[in-house]
């Protein structure tokens, strides 16, 4: 007798919605027993003749499911219900339920669109937003809506919000399952972990507490294998001798993870798991979960091309996930590793992965499939600039090329969509061939040799032969990753086009690479210039720190200069074998900020990396002006005195609304190229451009109209009845001279300029050159304060005239002579 679950009684309402709609929304929280329930509900309805296809985000939910459905049936996978994983298939002709991870969905509609043998798609845990979902759902929607109107979609979900989806898909109806669960206490931190409290041993000592006052099966949740092994370690010896520790992680052999699932044959089971124990998998009698509060996720930057894990708090909808474990088969308790005040701030949900991951792989399907990503059915559009590097990428790979009417798949493009692994790895498939599969299955893995130096040629070595490379080396060997490794390349030998080619091990990480090939910069620590533009570092105690050129194919991600993981020497031939259609001389001048010069070079390069570099004697005049100009945005325009005062008199005639070139440095080097270039001729270091007078270069600028404005309105000089030409001083508050009184003698009209008749500022002079007098109004000055200054000039400069009326004087600058 098949026990009954809380999923059982919102089955006829699916069922109902797929007979009339052929389409339907499931929101059923963990436990419910949807993943299970509904594929064999569909079949024994019979309302399709074809096949059921479930999509599982995880290989190991996956296998986990066929199994229970073939359980309940009484079959052994593989004949009425199997799953197809990677690398892994298990179905036959006689297989009507076929649970498969996303990316075999993608592979079926793109080799055949029309689905033939398929009747039904369920996507499984769709709240997980995972890449794959997220694409699968928008091309079998089209799909159906251009190709088979009687595909049956089913979207499930266990925190879902439901509106969206429904809507993404015409209106679909939406059916809801309360789900049965048990209550469950939750326990928070008294107060927030201090923060000088390291997260293993915090966890640590939750769980022992955890274990000592509850009873039954525990779930500890933990952000990834390292945490679970540094954890798994801290409990040794502080658990009760009935407790058994599981851990449970993705990269695991199928047998452990088995173990870890599986009902306790005796005592208390305690399973160390990361997010892949949130949904999906049922774990047997855990009454007890421990939530470290922490989830791992891959965050790509656009702008440095490489993603990273990162780990991040746990969000609001996952903490409910992870509660809900404990109440599966009775009343439970979670402990939470944070207080409850600390509990407001957490995410609502996490970030669907089509915002943090890296699109190569989506991009390459959309061209593929020929479709614009606007023209799909996405519910959440994948964001523009990390799309556009992604093409970028891919175009550089030769697997797009851009026309008028955007993206278009290339013939390569078609053999990477093909293989199974990121187009990087693909591309160096193709190219390579079968001999480059190790390498593809060791770059898609976690690192075997965790701790060791960065070289690549290292974990080659460790995977022909583990024993032998421990005996040599102090750096133990992960086996279980050795394995996968091995059987990923063994399928992906068989998958890659053939190829007589021989290429070195380092060659093929540059032809998965080509944006990662680093040059040594110059100095001593091991910095690189890579050829997609960005910096990196080699710690200076790594073999490969004095390598001149290396291929980066593991980065930590650091927008600033990332930190190398894992790469491999190459060498400059191997570089031009690969790339010898992309290296090119280049002739250029710039200005060296660091030499204070301009340098005229000829260089051999790489994308941004200087392969050669030497001098270029017979630089274009005009190139080495432009290169002194950007010397001159650097230092700054040089204002000598003689050019401060022609913009000084331009600027006065723009206050007053003349129609005149703005004089701020900013506007005047905004279009220098278009009056100062003819000026820089023979201009190349830092010196003769601080040298620079600018005055013709400014008249150049005003043209002739503008100079012959300028001269007659704000004057250079003011020319006195004498005939001398005074400068007129235009950096004050008002433009002014200096003066001898004397020669000022019979000037009754004060002296003005610019549109407005600015009267100048007249500072008058005694013999002896001394200020006597600063007036604005000659006329006012003679007339009224003159006698005063007379009086007293005429006894301290008595051989210099001082008549009584100087507006009738004749001007001079001539003593009497002695005696007179």
């Amino acid at each position: 007798m098949i026990d009954r679950l809380p999923i059982d009684e919102a089955l006829p309402a699916l069922i109902a919605a797929l007979q009339t709609e052929g389409r339907c929304v499931l929101v059923a929280p963990p436990g419910a027993g949807k993943t299970t329930r509904v594929p064999l509900a569909m079949l024994e309805a019979g309302l399709t003749a074809g096949r059921i296809v479930m999509l599982e985000p995880r290989r190991l939910a996956a296998r986990a499911a066929a199994e229970r459905m073939a359980a309940t049936l009484g079959e052994p996978v593989g004949q009425t219900v199997g799953y197809r994983i990677r690398g892994e298939a298990k179905v036959s002709k006689a297989t009507r339920i076929e649970v498969v991870t996303e990316g075999i969905l993608t592979r079926m509609i793109q080799s055949d669109a029309d689905l033939p043998g398929i009747g039904a798609l369920i996507f499984d845990e769709f709240h997980e937003r995972s890449l794959n979902a997220d694409l699968g759902l928008a091309l079998a929607w089209e799909v159906r809506g251009a190709l088979r109107e009687d595909l049956l979609l089913v979207v499930m979900s266990a925190t879902l919000d439901a509106g969206p989806v429904a809507a993404l898909l015409d209106g679909a109806p939406m059916v809801r399952s309360d789900g049965r669960a048990f209550p469950v206490e939750t326990r928070w931190l008294p107060r927030p972990l201090d923060r000088t409290m390291r997260f293993e041993p915090a966890v640590a000592a939750l769980v022992a507490e955890a274990a000592a006052e509850t009873e039954g099966g525990m779930l500890v949740f933990l952000p990834g294998e390292g945490e679970i092994r540094r954890v798994e370690g801290l409990l040794r010896g502080r658990l009760p001798a009935a407790c058994t520790v599981h851990p449970l992680f993705g990269a695991m052999e199928f047998a452990a993870q088995r173990a870890a699932i599986a009902p306790a044959a005796s005592g208390r089971k305690v399973v160390l798991a990361t997010a892949i124990a949130e949904t999906s998998l049922t774990i047997e009698d855990v009454r007890v979960v421990v939530d470290g509060g922490r989830a791992r996720r891959a965050r790509f930057d656009p702008g440095s091309g490489m993603s990273r894990l990162v780990t991040e708090r746990v969000t609001r909808a996952e903490a409910e996930q992870r509660r809900g474990r404990a109440g599966r088969v009775a009343p439970g308790v979670c402990y939470r590793m944070w207080s409850r005040g600390e509990e407001g701030s957490l995410a609502a949900f996490p970030p669907p992965e089509i915002e943090t991951a890296d699109l190569a792989g989506l991009a390459l399907e959309l061209a593929l499939w020929g479709a614009a990503p606007e023209a799909l059915a996405f519910l959440t559009p994948p964001p523009g600039p990390a799309l556009a590097e992604a093409q970028a990428l891919l175009a550089g790979l030769g697997a797009l090329e851009h026309t008028a009417q955007g993206w278009r798949i290339t013939l390569h493009g078609r053999t990477l969509a093909a293989l199974p692994t990121h187009p990087r790895l693909a591309h160096m498939l193709a190219v390579a061939g079968p001999s480059a599969a190790t390498l593809a299955a060791l770059l898609a893995e976690r690192d075997p040799l965790k701790g060791a130096p960065v070289d690549l040629t290292l974990r080659l070595a460790a995977l022909r032969d583990p024993k032998a490379f421990e005996a040599d080396h102090v750096w133990p060997v992960n086996r279980g990753t050795v394995e996968r490794i091995r059987a990923e390349a063994k399928r992906l030998a068989r998958m890659a086009p053939a190829n007589d080619g021989s290429f070195t091990p380092a060659e093929m990480a540059a032809l998965a690479y080509p944006d990662r090939i680093g040059l040594r910069r110059k100095g001593e620590a091991p910095r690189y210039l890579l050829s997609g533009g960005k910096g990196a570092v080699l710690k200076e105690t790594d073999p490969l720190a004095q390598s001149r050129l290396i291929v980066a194919t593991d980065m930590d991600g650091d927008a600033r200069e990332a930190g190398v993981r894992q790469a491999v020497e190459i060498r400059e031939p191997a570089l031009r074998r690969l790339f010898a259609d992309q290296i090119a001389w280049h002739d250029h001048c710039e200005w060296s900020r660091r030499e204070g010069r301009v340098l005229a070079r000829r260089q051999e390069r790489l994308g941004p990396l200087v392969l050669d570099d030497r001098p270029w004697p017979d630089a274009p005049p005009e190139a080495l002006a432009r290169a002194a100009l950007d010397g001159l945005r650097q230092i700054g325009l040089p204002w000598h005195p003689r050019a401060a005062r022609l913009r000084a008199r331009i600027d006065l005639l723009r206050e007053e609304g003349a129609d005149l070139p703005e004089m701020t440095d900013a506007a005047l080097l905004d279009n220098a190229e278009d009056w100062l270039l003819p000026y820089l001729s023979g201009k190349r270091s830092e010196g003769e451009l601080r040298n620079l007078d600018l005055t013709e270069a400014l008249k150049t600028l005003l043209g002739w109209d503008g100079q012959q404005l300028v001269d007659r309105l704000a004057p250079e000089h003011f020319e006195t009845p004498l005939g001398r030409r005074v400068p007129i001083d235009y950096a004050g508050d008002a433009p002014g001279i200096e003066i001898r009184l004397q020669e000022m003698f019979g000037v009754t009209v004060h002296p003005v300029v610019g549109p407005k008749r600015r009267p100048l500022r007249i500072t008058l002079l005694s013999p002896g050159a001394k200020p006597v007098q600063v007036t604005m109004d000659l006329p006012g000055f003679w007339a009224n304060t003159y006698a005063e200054v007379r009086k007293d000039m005429r006894g301290r400069h008595p051989r210099h005239p001082w008549p009584e009326d100087p507006t009738v004087a004749e001007p001079t600058l001539r003593a009497k002579p002695r005696g007179t």
